[in-house]
């Protein structure tokens, strides 16, 4: 695995206060390397389009 990394994502659901663990393939991680490409791809993946970023 990436050094840095253990190959897991914590996801936490505010909204109905569930928590879940993820596990990444050690490609994804070489891919998307660093907190922001994870973050970018998140948010391009499973926001819908046009959502206002300050809406509850």
């Amino acid at each position: 695995m990436v050094n840095g990394y253990n190959g897991n994502i914590l996801r936490v659901n505010l909204s109905n206060e569930k928590i879940s663990i993820e596990n990444l393939d050690e490609i994804f991680c070489r891919r998307y390397i660093g907190g922001e490409g994870f973050i970018v791809y998140y948010l391009l993946n499973e926001l819908k389009v046009g959502i206002d970023p300050l809406s509850t």
